[in-house]
């Protein structure tokens, strides 16, 4: 992937602090690109602003709950406001309560999981595209789904089915607003050992996990990022309404 082709790009990503968002930021901030990053850990923001703070003419570090319209609306504005355009948004925010069977799982397990996997992600679709429909050369968008959302997930109800709904809003976005010049896709990655899996998964059930792949291991999120990379990458610019599935071959069978 060539970075440089991101040199000067104004990209908004969420849940940037850590895992996935984390590896993108510094790849994209290597590039050239300018960020606007954020994420809704204090701790995590704190640790951003001690990376970054020094360029702050090329990087915006916010606070952001994407349960929240208005400070996703509020996100968008402070990119605009900054850099003047938004020309790549990555909803990578995300999270899941405890591993539970369906009958045992609760509204309010539902309304965690859809507030931040399912409305974060349609907030900020909304603010997003509508600024890029302002610019002549319109936008790129990726949601970062799940392997659960294109199949069933055991003991993750809530989970599979707010995922499930990020990729619907991502297939109905990329078909309302390709013509205007807005592609939209999604990434589906297995399970990676980030560190929302290293601390709500045991070892033990990892390694169980990992040997139901065909390459008998998880994903490492180096290698989900660069998937990340080619779907943002102006050089993708026909791939729109993909789900795109990184699980090492599980799904071909």
């Amino acid at each position: 992937m060539e970075l440089n082709d991101f040199r000067d790009r104004v990209v908004l990503i969420t849940g940037a602090a850590g895992g996935f968002g984390s590896l993108l930021t510094r790849r994209l901030f290597d590039g050239g690109a300018r960020l606007v990053i954020s994420d809704f850990a204090a701790t995590g923001v704190e640790k951003m602003a001690v990376e970054y703070g020094q360029h702050t003419d090329r990087v915006v570090v916010a606070r952001c709950d994407v349960s929240r319209e208005s400070e996703v609306e509020a996100l968008v504005a402070t990119a605009v406001q900054t850099f003047g355009r938004l020309d790549i948004a990555v909803n990578n925010a995300g999270m899941s309560t405890d591993m539970k069977l369906l009958i045992d799982t609760t509204e309010a397990d539902l309304d965690t999981n859809f507030s931040v996997n399912a409305k974060g992600v349609f907030f900020g679709m909304k603010h997003q595209i509508r600024q890029m429909l302002l610019q002549s050369d319109g936008g790129t968008v990726l949601n970062v789904a799940s392997k659960a959302g294109v199949c069933g997930a055991q003991r993750l109800a809530g989970y599979t089915a707010a995922k499930h709904a990020v990729v619907g809003l991502t297939k109905t976005a990329a078909l309302e607003y390709a013509k205007q010049g807005v592609r939209v896709n999604a990434i589906c990655p297995y399970y990676s050992p980030t560190p929302m899996v290293a601390n709500g998964i045991s070892a033990s059930l990892q390694e169980t996990l990992a040997n139901l792949s065909p390459m008998k291991r998880l994903g490492r999120p180096e290698e989900m990022v660069e998937v990340m990379l080619m779907l943002i990458s102006p050089h993708t610019g026909y791939l729109n309404g993909q789900a795109i599935v990184v699980d090492g071959g599980i799904s071909a069978g």
